[in-house]
């Protein structure tokens, strides 16, 4: 068994006030606590990990590629295929806070590479 506590998880804000700390990081499944503020949106984006996103607090919008969307609250979720392309936006004027749980695990950097990358 491994425990690991929210306050002593590696940390880090890939923009502003939208923070992710890594709660889980194996080679099959991670877990990452995410705060999201008010209306923010990550960009739409994909990795080769399935992705389940949980509502903890507020309420999402999330989309593919399609253009579908979907508004999901405290205690929904919403998964995401492999490769498949998706946004997560805060949809309300109020912080918000969930966990995305890939399969198998992601790298917990993914973000601080991609804003690299975009450099």
């Amino acid at each position: 068994m491994r425990v690991i506590h929210l306050e002593d998880a590696e940390k880090y804000e890939p923009e502003e006030g939208w923070i992710r700390a890594s709660v889980c990081s194996q080679k099959n499944i991670s877990l990452e606590y995410f705060v999201k503020p008010p209306r923010h949106s990550s960009p739409l984006h994909e990795h080769a990990q399935e992705q389940v996103c949980v509502v903890i607090k507020g309420t999402m919008r999330v989309r593919n590629a399609d253009g579908d969307e979907s508004l999901i609250k405290a205690g929904d979720a919403a998964y995401f295929a492999s490769n498949e392309p998706h946004a997560i936006e805060n949809a309300t004027d109020d912080e918000s806070t969930g966990v995305d749980i890939f399969v198998p695990g992601r790298s917990f950097d993914f973000w601080s590479r991609r804003v690299r990358k975009a450099e």
